[in-house]
This record gives structure tokens, sequence and C-alpha cells, in this order.
């Protein structure tokens, strides 16, 4: 395999480049693609959207972003990181500058889809920088490269100055202004990655066949892995988005207060996936991932316990209990909840390139494409169960359910794996262990 050229010292500037310039691009391109968290707010009232409409159009950045991965991780493996992710970048920018002269509701849609190519950016930068680093360093890599999630918090600070003083109009020309210069800088200060070198040097097989790309994803490993990131990743963009509102409706906040806070949650959460991957490669993701689910499961379980009242029959009559989660222990457990999960994103690709060093654009494209669909899902089974049952902390019972399901999953498929060790397991182990 080509995939995993170690770099040598005279790559190392060359690495660090791809690196830097990668996850700045990334950042630029997750703050486009949630522009509508904040210009959407105008656009609703403008167009006199329901509820339901704006959903979807906030949305349906989150669902393209998500679907396109896929083919875009496939594209990096065979042309390179540094021309799909250009190309990305200038799609991106053509549909959010069109996006200014929308002025019907289908208009809109119609570029949001476009916007939502910013998203797929994820899977060209994780196959792209994967191959200039060896296994022991990829997770580190990676976990930088994920830290670009931040922009979601950019757009939330810097959009509403831009927003007020011009117009909502304003900020999608200046957003799509900021990648087409991204573009333009990530093309100059890039170079192709070490496996793209090597097949134009006829030192390496051609890229394969595009159907033959696929061929990792009939395994069922690619879809646990996916399944871990619906949650780490997926639950993770579902708390940004539903948390304000969670706390206006439980706590009583106001709105700018309820903003702050899930701002605040967004950037530490996103930053420390940095750290996610540094100990990845030191103590080994699966063990990152067992705390990861753990850890996880308990702070679910604390935050689904709704208020209740308990009346005791005693001795000399009934004595009346009250329990409920205050704002400062709650703020406190979804900060921790927070920080696991983007520990756990980090862990789930640090196993990719380990065990797939191949094929990281086709398994990290739908492993990104799932946890970005649970991202766009998951908001809506939480509405969906406050309709149903009426509690509030609901949400958190489905993050439970699905981080315990994990949880087994893992434990279930790591066990079968070591009753069935073959000569080749140490080879692979390296990414778990």
């Amino acid at each position: 395999m080509t995939a995993n050229l170690p770099a040598a010292p005279s790559q190392d500037n060359a690495s660090r480049q791809a690196l830097m310039m990668s996850t700045i691009a990334f950042t630029v391109c997750f703050a486009v693609w949630t522009i509508f968290s904040i210009i959407g707010i105008r656009i609703k009232t403008e167009l006199g959207l329901n509820e339901t409409e704006f959903g979807l159009l906030v949305g349906t950045p989150i669902l393209t972003g998500s679907l396109v991965r896929m083919l875009l991780g496939i594209w990096t493996d065979r042309f390179g990181g540094r021309l799909v992710y250009t190309a990305t970048m200038l799609a991106a920018a053509v549909a959010t500058f069109l996006l200014a002269f929308a002025h019907t509701y289908v208009q809109m849609l119609i570029a949001a889809l476009g916007v939502g190519l910013a998203g797929g950016s994820f899977a060209v930068g994780v196959a792209y920088v994967s191959r200039f680093f060896p296994a022991g360093k990829q997770g580190t890599a990676l976990g930088i490269f994920g830290v670009g999630n931040v922009g979601a918090a950019v757009t939330k600070f810097l959009a509403p100055f831009v927003f007020l003083s011009w117009g909502w109009q304003s900020v999608a020309l200046i957003w799509a202004a900021a990648l087409v210069v991204m573009a333009v800088v990530f093309w100059f200060t890039t170079g192709d990655d070490p496996v793209i070198r090597e097949r134009r040097a006829g030192k390496a097989a051609p890229a394969r066949k595009f159907w033959e790309e696929f061929a990792p994803l009939k395994n069922v490993q690619v879809w646990r892995f996916a399944f871990y990131y619906f949650f780490a990743f997926g639950g993770f963009v579902a708390l940004s988005l539903w948390l304000p509102r969670y706390l206006i409706g439980v706590y009583g906040f106001g709105i700018a207060t309820a903003g702050m806070i899930g701002a605040a949650y967004s950037i530490p959460a996103s930053v420390f996936r940095a750290y996610g991957g540094v100990l990845s490669d030191r103590i080994g993701a699966r063990t990152v991932l067992y705390w990861t689910f753990a850890v996880s499961s308990v702070a679910a379980l604390i935050l689904s316990l709704p208020p209740t009242d308990y009346i005791v029959h005693g001795i000399t009559g009934p004595i009346a209990f009250h329990f409920a989660i205050g704002p400062l222990a709650f703020i406190a457990v979804a900060s921790v909840l927070g920080f696991f999960m983007s520990l756990g994103k980090a862990a789930v690709y640090k196993h990719i390139p380990a065990y797939y060093p191949g094929s990281v654009g086709a398994v990290g494209g739908v492993v990104g494409m799932i946890g970005g669909l649970g991202g766009f899902v998951l908001p809506i089974a939480f509405g969906a169960l406050n309709d149903l049952t009426g509690v509030w902390s609901s949400c958190f019972m489905l993050l439970f359910v699905i981080v315990v399901a994990c949880f087994a999953w893992m434990q279930f498929s790591i066990r079968r794996m070591e009753r069935a060790a073959s000569a080749e397991a140490p080879a692979l182990s390296y990414a778990a262990e």
C-alpha cells in the first residue's frame, strides 16, 4: 500500500503546510456550511416561513454536505486533495454568492444545496491530510484538522455584526469571497500528496476503477465506525443546535444567554478534538472510544432524568421529595458529554487510515456522511420526542440509548475479533491498542 507513506524529513515542511492550510480551509468551509444558523432568522421573517419550512432551509446544507462526503472522498483518493479541495471551495463559493440574489423559497433551497458542498470538504481534508503522515501521527494530525469545526462558532460570532450592519445578503457575499480567497491561497500554498506524486512518477499503481473504490463498504466494520460517528459527531452537532432551545424551555434563559452558552459549548468541544487525536496516538483509539462511550452513557443517563416529585409514606405521614437538575449542574454535565464526544470523533477517524489505508476517501466519506446525517436527523427526533412524550429530557434519553448501543456493539465485535485472532491480527491492532 502506498497510502501511508512515512513522512521523510524532507516532507516535514510539506506535511505541516498541508495540515495547517487544510485546517484553515476547513474552518472557512464550516463557517459557510452553518451560515443559515444566522441569516436564516431574517429569511424566515422576510418570506413568512413556517417552522417546518424554516427547519428544511436550515437543514438542507447539513443534509447535502453529508451526502456528498463519500463521493468527494473517493474523488480525493483518485485525483488528489489539492485539486478536489480547491474545486469544492470554489463550487460552494458560487452557490453562496448566488444565495445573496435568491428571492423565493425555492431559490433559497436550491442555493442551500450548493452551500452544503462546503460541509463535504471534511471528507476531502481527511483523505488528503492522512497521506502526509505515518500511522503513528495520523490521529494527532486528523484531530488537529477536525478543529476546523470551530468555524460554526466563527459564523455565530461574526455574522451577526455583518448582518446588522449591511443585511443578510452581505453575509452571503462576504462568506463567498472568503471561500474564493481561501481556495486560491490553498492552491498556491499546498502540494499534491505523496500518493499522487508517486502515481505521476510511475512509482505507484494507478488509481483503481471507480466502482472498486466502494469495495471496503461491504465490510460491516465500516458501518460500525459510521454508527460510532453518528453518536460522536451527529450527537455533538445536534446538541449544539438544540441546547439553546432546551435551556430556554427548561430553565427560562433568555435567547442571548442561551445562545452564548450554546457557543461556549461548541468551541471547547471542537478544540478538544485535537486532544482526542493525540490521545488516540498515545494510548490507542480503542481505549479512547471505551472511555468516550462509558462516560457519555453516564452523562446522558444523568441528563435524561426529568424533574420528579416523590412522596414517601412515612411513619408520621407523607414525606415529599423533589429532584431536578439545576442549570449549573446541567451545564457542567453537558460540557463533560461534549468533551468526550470530541475525543470520540478523533478516535473514530484514527481507525480509518489504519484499517483502510488505501480507501481513506471512501471509508472516511461514508463515516462522515452518516455522522453528518446524525446532525440532521437527531434534532428532528428530539422535537418529535418532545411532542410524543412531553418531557424535555427525552432528547438525552435517545442519546443514552444510542451510546449504549455503540458500547455494546463495540464490545461484542472486539470480543469476537479476539476469539478469531489470526496471524495478521498484530498488523491490524495498531489502531486499537
